[in-house]
């Protein structure tokens, strides 16, 4: 299982195959006018036709076609025989099929199958790069007035709907099973909602969390501040996985390739080669937070006008690794466009052990690092797997002889779709499995996050607790107190208003996927946990906790802030939107059963406050409950908290 975490070396792969060979060649004796005299005499004699010459015994040999026919033969047949002793069928290029159709054989494996490529680009000094001769700007720009701000999420009559990747190719059939679920289902079925985290952001469709409303503005209320949290773009995978792993399944292929062979569906990997690399950004994903920045100044683009009016410039904040910082970067050249110096002002915040980091929370909390607590859901993702995968490794077995298929291996066939089609547009892994089997992965990713990251983790809450601190500072507008800085906040960053200001309009923070459940969870959006704990020996229905709606790549939320003035509804209230819909906050106390998921600020904050109280960073985090929560499913929670102190059985 792939999670954005964690720092294992990953293994390299290098080609160990030289081509050699020689030929050999048996003459009968020839003259040669070059040698000296007494091999002159001597040839002379040999080709001599008079019987009595000396050397009458080197004339050539009298054999007829039956003895060279023979002899050919039987060399032949040596060698086969001699090959099969050694090291058997492999050496022909052809293994033995089950298969009873005499068209349906297996062609031998590339020995490069598996092998890891790369093509570095750009070149480390190219010849041809003169920097002075290109500026960047010659002046004659022409006219430059520009016009006012959009404010689509106010004016227009429809939101604008994003349906995930149009640069994506999809695999026309899927498995060996045919379509008959897709008829079912109709054409609105969609391979690309089906990968959990590794999905693409799509627009979740009304009533998706419960609410009969959309993310345009609520009638007789006005947007005033928008706090904006996303994930990074589409990446390769991490360098660890705790179940599956591509790079580990190439690797094992790679080293191996000349004992397995494939055919029927899987013949492709006979020259199938691993071309991701490792945890950066691909094309697609930068593209996705260009997009989005693109969205978010048609939406909000009228809140910039409150920077200029008290002569600011807004801190949008990320942290430093690779691809959360070209993931915001990205989104600021969407947002402000090139060049965007002077347009805002981004914060990098330091992601590494021992760092204070509401935005990476994990490297301050040991019990998020302790596998033993932090990642139970690796053993749900492992039954499942078995259940839904177990037919699916049999099928693809059959096609596969000389390397025996696990389940993690099937798995992480699964995993490589995803992967290779936001890297590279394509992936022909994906045509290998059923829609059923597409929707037990996805399954198998809200088993996994739900456990690791969200209500059913010991350690969410207190993860999340930090970010929603910074919240209801900005909300109030007052910084964090000295003696509240109890969580994973930095006080550095945090006390000074130019790095962390409190009175801005628009505020963008770029995290990972599980610090996006994590702050959900420690919200209390128990909606989202209707109707946990998830079980791992099937999929229930109408679920409420989907990492496909709630955490694929470039997922976001927007926490709305407003004014309303109807006699219902009135006052500053807050709304939360994931993925253009709405969330209740129902399980926020004193939060009102609202149509459009509205709530005034002040309650919000209020119960907030609550919540953060009853948070022990010392013991979510430091605590030894490892007995008590165990492995399996004997301890649960669908509040993302830690067993407390005085629990001293697993209940």
């Amino acid at each position: 299982m792939d999670v954005e975490r964690g720092q294992y070396a990953n293994s390299t792969y290098e080609d160990e195959h030289n081509d050699a060979g020689a030929e050999h060649e048996a003459l009968l004796p020839t003259f040669s006018p070059n040698n000296n005299n007494n091999n002159n005499n001597n040839d002379k004699a040999a080709i001599d036709p008079t019987p009595s010459k000396r050397f009458l015994t080197l004339t050539q040999p009298k054999f007829t076609i039956l003895h060279l026919l023979v002899a050919f033969t039987v060399g032949i047949s040596g060698c086969v025989l001699a090959q099969y002793v050694l090291c058997g069928p492999s050496c022909f290029g052809m293994k033995e099929s089950t298969s009873t159709s005499g068209t349906d054989a297996f062609a031998l494996a590339n020995p490069d199958a598996g092998s890891t490529q790369i093509h570095a680009f750009p070149p480390p000094s190219p010849t041809n790069a003169f920097p002075s001769l290109f500026p960047s700007n010659v002046g004659y720009a022409g006219g430059t007035p520009t016009g006012a701000e959009p404010a689509l999420i106010a004016t227009a009559p429809q939101y604008p709907i994003h349906t995930g990747a149009a640069q994506l190719v999809k695999p026309e059939t899927l498995g060996d099973k045919g379509d008959d679920k897709k008829k079912e289902k109709g054409d609105s079925w969609d391979l690309f909602k089906h990968w959990g985290n590794l999905a693409p952001w799509y627009s979740n469709e009304r009533g998706t969390f419960g609410l009969d409303s959309g993310p345009g503005t609520p009638d007789t209320c006005r947007v005033t501040g928008l706090h904006f949290l996303h994930r990074h773009g589409a990446r390769y995978p991490t360098a660890w996985a705790s179940f599956g792993g591509p790079a580990d399944f190439a690797g094992r292929l790679h080293k191996v390739a000349d004992d397995w062979t494939a055919k029927g569906n899987l013949a492709f990997m006979n020259d199938w080669t691993y071309k991701l690399g490792e945890e950066l950004l691909t094309p697609f994903g930068r593209q996705q937070l260009y997009d989005l920045g693109i969205s978010m100044r048609l939406k909000y683009g009228f809140l910039l006008k409150n920077f200029t009016e008290t002569n600011t410039i807004p801190v949008f904040r990320t942290e430093s690794q690779d691809r959360m910082l070209h993931s915001a970067l990205n989104f600021a050249i969407g947002f402000f466009g090139y060049p965007f110096e002077g347009q805002y002002q981004q914060s990098i915040t330091i992601e590494a052990d021992g760092f204070n980091n509401t935005l990476a929370p994990y490297d301050t909390c040991h019990n998020a690092r302790h596998r033993p607590i932090s990642d139970r859901g690796k053993w749900y993702v492992e039954q499942w797997a078995n259940i839904y995968l177990n037919d699916t490794r049999e099928r693809l077995q059959s096609q596969l002889e000389g390397y025996d298929l696990s389940v993690e291996d099937v798995y992480t066939m699964q995993q490589m779709c995803a992967y290779e089609t936001v890297a590279i547009g394509y992936s022909k892994f994906c045509e290998l499995f059923t829609q059923s089997e597409w929707e037990g992965f996805d399954y198998s990713l809200d088993l996994y996050f739900w456990y690791n990251s969200a209500f059913g983790s010991p350690v969410a809450r207190v993860q999340g607790a930090g970010w929603v601190q910074e919240f209801i500072a900005r909300l109030e507008h007052k910084p964090i107190a000295p003696h509240e800085h109890r969580f994973s906040t930095n006080s550095t960053l945090d006390d000074s208003e130019i790095t962390f200001p409190l009175n801005q309009s628009l505020y963008v923070d770029a995290t990972h996927e599980v610090v996006v459940l994590n702050i959900l969870t420690a919200l209390n959006l128990s909606s989202l946990a209707a109707n946990g704990p998830l079980p791992y020996d099937h999929i229930p229905e109408n679920q409420s906790f989907k990492v496909s709606q709630l955490a694929p790549f470039a997922t976001n939320i927007q926490f709305q802030i407003l004014e309303c003035s109807s006699p219902s509804i009135s006052g500053e209230q807050v709304r939360i939107i994931v993925n253009d819909a709405p969330v209740p906050l129902t399980g926020i106390r004193g939060c009102p059963s609202q149509a459009d998921g509205l709530c005034p600020v002040d309650t919000f904050v209020k119960t907030q406050k609550e919540i953060l109280e009853k948070t022990s960073w010392e013991w979510d985090c430091f605590g030894d409950y490892e007995n008590v929560v165990g492995v399996g499913d004997e301890w649960e929670t669908v509040t993302g908290d830690a067993p407390r102190p005085e629990s001293n059985s697993r209940i």
